[in-house]
């Protein structure tokens, strides 16, 4: 039976609650991290202007204001190396089109919306929805990015009468651009009312709104509940789950001979290929210029990634309760049992023997349980940040998550123990130093 000290616990599902419901979009998700940091010391630094680095500073960097890098530097760095925790800010929703508004027989007015990342369509019937973004706002000769977050139940996707589709229980194709777009408004709306009203959420004027970058997200709120209070279910869990107490294990943990990193990246729903993403220059630009501000050289930054170490965090699929068949017979998971340790022979995921090693000591000295997932081996599954990221500064990684149902719906479910199972080891992980050169014995 594994130990669980109940006040940290508490504090880490509330805190997690909290996060997630503050967090629509990953615009706020990359802000509210940003906010937790600076209020533990972190100073903001910007890609834009030089940057002074000193050993044992605490700082971070944004880019695209929806990705987010911390680095956590120790003082004693004469051999240093870099352990880093990273995890996506996205999750997959529906993006609202620049000409939006579009009349139905002058009796309704629905807005004009596209796909972002593979969702489950059915899940997004019915719900209160609203909107959250960023909007780009004219003030004289600059522009400024602003937060957008409607806070009141807005729209609503209505599903079509089972008497109107009689074969909607026995499975039904849903076409993005007919089915899922939301019911704004009646016959009192008129075109320009869905500028307006981000105008007036803002106080600004409608003129001086220049682009929009703007989501719909699932109004419901969080929810513990089970026999035992044992499960959360809520949007977003992938992967604000893992990013916020993967954040909370950063922040407990320090290692003086390395440079800690915290790593939460955007688009890892649309394939990770953007400015922001894990595939983009982002990591490295940032490690590789903190190496130069500490007044090392290229070498020295090259030893520091050869001898580091990355968990990429994001989240795995469990057992599902009615679909046991969908899971591999010997290597599945289930919610409360643990953090979960991901491979793939074809290397979607980064696990392989000397990362898992590593991790699993992590794991048994901070007294959290492991689980071991792997894809059936008749069905593809999914890919995560991992690999991306380590194209761009290869080190040792392993793919880790925690379990979870309904994984891409607009409301998941996991287990409230694995959130602290999470912190836990993430605290270990960062305060181990590593070395992750592996000696082979040769006859």
């Amino acid at each position: 039976m594994h130990e669980v000290k109940q006040e940290m616990y508490e504090e880490v599902i509330s805190g997690l609650v909290s996060f997630i419901g503050k967090s629509p979009t990953a615009f706020h998700a990359a802000a509210n991290l940003g906010v937790i940091l600076r209020e533990n010391g972190f100073q903001r630094l910007y890609e834009g202007e030089k940057w002074e680095i000193r050993p044992g500073g605490r700082y971070y960097v944004t880019r695209n204001d929806s990705s987010i890098i911390a680095l956590d530097i120790g003082t004693k760095l004469e051999d240093y190396s870099f352990k880093i925790a990273a995890s996506h800010s996205d999750s997959p929703t529906f993006k609202i089109k620049e000409n939006a508004e579009l009349m139905v027989s002058d009796k309704y007015m629905k807005l004009n919306t596209e796909g972002y990342g593979g969702m489950l369509c059915a899940a997004w019937f019915d719900r209160p929805l609203s909107i959250a973004g960023r909007v780009m706002v004219r003030e004289g000769e600059r522009y400024l990015a602003r937060l957008l977050h409607i806070d009141r139940d807005l729209l609503l996707i209505p599903n079509v009468a089972i008497h109107m589709n009689r074969s909607a229980n026995e499975g039904y194709t849903y076409n993005k651009q007919v089915d899922m777009l939301p019911l704004f408004g009646g016959s009192e709306c008129k075109k320009g009312d869905f500028r307006k009203l981000i105008a007036r959420e803002l106080d600004v004027e409608e003129g001086d709104i220049y682009g929009m970058d703007l989501y719909l997200y699932n109004r419901m709120k969080p929810s513990i509940w089970g026999a035992n209070q044992e499960y959360i279910s809520c949007p977003q869990l992938d992967d604000l789950q893992c990013a916020y107490t993967s954040l909370m294990g950063f922040l407990r943990g320090t290692d003086e001979q390395a440079v800690n990193v915290f790593a939460c990246f955007d688009n890892e729903e649309v394939g990770s290929e953007t400015k922001q993403g894990a595939a983009s220059t982002f990591l490295y630009d940032t490690l590789y210029r903190m190496n130069l501000g500490l007044g090392r050289d290229e070498e020295d930054f090259c030893r520091a990634a050869a001898k580091g170490f990355m968990l990429s965090c994001d989240n795995a699929h469990a057992v599902h309760p009615n679909h046991k068949e969908k899971t591999d017979e010997s290597n599945c998971v289930y919610l409360n049992e643990g953090i979960v340790v991901k491979s793939h022979a074809g290397q979607r995921y980064t696990s392989d023997a000397v990362s898992i090693a590593v991790f699993r000591g992590i794991c048994k000295d901070a007294g959290v349980p492991l689980q071991f997932f792997a894809n059936r081996s008749d069905m593809a599954g999914g890919s995560t940040l991992g690999n991306i990221a380590m194209s761009q500064v290869s080190m040792n990684s392993i793919d880790i998550g925690l379990p979870q149902l309904a994984m891409h719906s607009c409301y998941e479910t996991a287990g409230v123990k694995d959130s602290y199972y999470m912190v836990q080891a993430a605290e270990r992980f960062f305060r181990t130093h590593i070395e992750t050169i592996p000696v082979v014995s040769l006859p």
